[in-house]
């Protein structure tokens, strides 16, 4: 006789009947179970549309690297709404106004690298979500005297997402942050320390990722509402 042992919060669940399918001419007996297979149900259409939301909402994120990154003002613009507000550092107005900030930035020369990370979003109805998005930015470039500065920032984008007319952009943003550390900046050119390295990343239009992108033809969606609008870390 079989000794069931009882421990505390234990509980023994029977193993489920199961009926016996003789096989001709064998004699043998093969276990199937009594219980069809359950078919997965189809996903509905909101399902569908909350997962295509979300890429969009990621999509949007991404652009907005590779605008601060390559200086690229069309890739910018497109992941803030005209009517955006951004809190960004000592920076605090419309994202008109950070974004002709940041054209200035551009124009000095700098190195910039930001990554997104753990992007979590909360819909609050078809139309709203709020995202906060981890970043962890390095940049490079002159300071107000000219001077050569390199930081390594961390924090998180807190941004309250908006769908217009079928697309999703930044509304708010709000940067916190979580690290800052200034750092050295290596003394020799780019050019010397790449070495064989190449090609290095560059500026809009002369970084290879444009000349990947003239192959590619962008869809409808894509090239709709495009051109909208949309010191310290951008």
């Amino acid at each position: 006789m079989a000794i069931r042992a009882r421990l505390p919060g234990f509980k023994f669940t029977p193993t489920p009947k199961i009926r016996n399918l003789g096989c001709a001419g064998e004699g043998m007996k093969t276990p199937i179970p009594t219980s069809e297979p359950q078919m997965n149900e189809p996903m509905d259409q909101a399902s569908i549309t909350e997962l295509l939301d979300r890429e969009a909402i990621r999509d949007c994120l991404y652009r907005y690297c590779r605008g601060i990154d390559r200086a690229d003002e069309a890739a910018l613009r497109s992941a803030y709404w005209p009517d955006a507000h951004d809190n960004h550092g000592a920076y605090t107005g419309s994202a008109e106004g950070f974004i002709r900030l940041a054209l200035g930035i551009f124009k000095t020369g700098p190195r910039n690298v930001h990554q997104i990370a753990n992007i979590l979003i909360e819909f609050s109805g078809p139309s709203e979500a709020a995202v906060e998005s981890y970043f962890m930015a390095l940049q490079r470039g002159p300071d107000t005297a000219g001077e050569i500065c390199q930081m390594l920032l961390c924090g998180r984008y807190c941004d309250l997402f908006h769908k217009r007319e079928g697309e999703w952009r930044i509304a708010e943003r709000t940067v916190i942050y979580d690290w800052f550390e200034q750092q050295s900046p290596p003394a020799p050119p780019e050019c010397e320390r790449f070495g064989s390295r190449q090609p290095i990343g560059a500026p809009h239009p002369n970084d290879p990722v444009y000349a990947l992108l003239k192959g590619i033809k962008p869809s409808k969606n894509h090239l709709e509402n495009r051109t909208g609008i949309g010191g310290e870390g951008l």
